[in-house]
């Protein structure tokens, strides 16, 4: 049975932050998209893959189909419809929230997909785990909608569902805000994974007003443990909570998580970098991790450290999508076992 990840595959164009890629008449990108990130780690770790995304259909759609296939996911849903392949734009090194990002995702093929017009029967045949992200939903209201319709069938067949709680505030443009439409979707998620403060944001769940002002590890995990207990509360079909804590450091980073299983905080141990190379699809990796380690039977512990490892290694890849097999992992938290 396959995991399927659902949402928009994307080109990101990176243009350097001096203007040089003028005088060079060159552009790098990569495809990615949150789930198609996903998707690439599961199949990289021998977990059965699917993607679902719409393409339009030409030349360069099907060049992109091949290279999903190559990369051992199975592209079979895809459905090639609409006009345009979604595109942003964002420099070398810098986050997904950074302030310069630029979406170019209006009246792309996905983004036009319609409510009432996909086969779930099609779609989730051979499936046992369907994967989203809020990114989904954030586009406009017939993807919310879509959304909606995905995990609701999903549930009807039993099949487990996680959802990663990106919030990108320049794609919540149509008239609605994250908590009028995430609690919802929410309903029908066994694994939630973002962070203290996407969960106040998206799905309601309050934060204690020191939690920043005290700014300590023991506070956030504090939280962690708070907040989780309160979304498995809210949404009682959830059994698993996880949280990933990334600060700045110098021109680094300092990286932790949490995951809150059968009624217990666990903790991974915590990495520092002082110099990485790639931010995008850390976080798609770590949900990765998550998923692959739930789908494998593995116990809490070794889940969480896999998959923060997987996120960890990933600050090193200059992809949106992991290169780093299972073997690379692992040598990961090995070489940081004592740091």
């Amino acid at each position: 049975m396959k995991v399927l990840s659902f949402g928009e595959l994307l080109l990101r164009i990176c243009p350097d932050t001096d203007g040089q890629w003028l005088a060079d008449n060159q552009l790098p990108f990569y495809v990615g998209g949150a789930e198609l990130n996903v998707a690439t780690a599961l199949a990289l770790w021998d977990v059965p893959s699917a993607y679902f995304s719409a393409l339009p259909d030409n030349f360069m759609s099907q060049q992109i189909l091949n290279y999903v296939h190559k990369c051992n996911i199975d592209s079979s849903r895809m459905q090639l419809s609409g006009d345009r392949l979604g595109l942003y734009y964002l420099p070398k090194g810098k986050d997904l929230k950074n302030a310069g990002v630029i979406y170019d995702r209006a009246n792309s093929s996905f983004a036009s997909i319609k409510p009432g017009t996909l086969n779930w029967d099609e779609i989730f045949k051979d499936i046992s785990w369907f994967h989203f992200s809020t990114i989904c939903p954030a586009l406009n209201q017939d993807a919310a909608d879509v959304c909606l319709e995905a995990v609701k069938a999903a549930d009807e067949r039993g099949i487990t569902v996680s959802i990663d709680l990106n919030f990108r505030a320049k794609l919540w443009k149509f008239g609605k805000q994250p908590i009028d439409i995430v609690p919802e979707l929410a309903k029908y998620a066994d694994l939630i994974m973002g962070n203290i403060w996407a969960a106040e944001q998206m799905l309601g769940i309050s934060l204690q007003s020191d939690v920043v002002a005290i700014d300590t590890k023991e506070n956030y995990l504090k939280q962690a443990e708070i907040t989780s207990k309160e979304i498995i509360n809210k949404f009682p079909k959830c059994k698993h909570v996880a949280n990933t804590f990334r600060f700045d450091y110098k021109v680094g980073i300092r990286y932790y998580t949490t995951l809150f299983t059968e009624n217990q905080l666990f903790v991974s141990k915590e990495y520092l970098s002082e110099q990485i190379l790639d931010r995008v699809g850390s976080g798609d990796c770590y949900m990765g991790g998550l998923i692959y380690g739930f789908y494998n039977e593995h116990e809490p512990q070794q889940i969480l450290d896999f998959a923060t490892g997987a996120a960890y290694n990933k600050l090193y890849i200059p992809s949106d999508c992991t290169t780093a097999t299972v073997q690379d992992v692992h040598q990961t938290i090995a070489q940081n076992q004592n740091d």
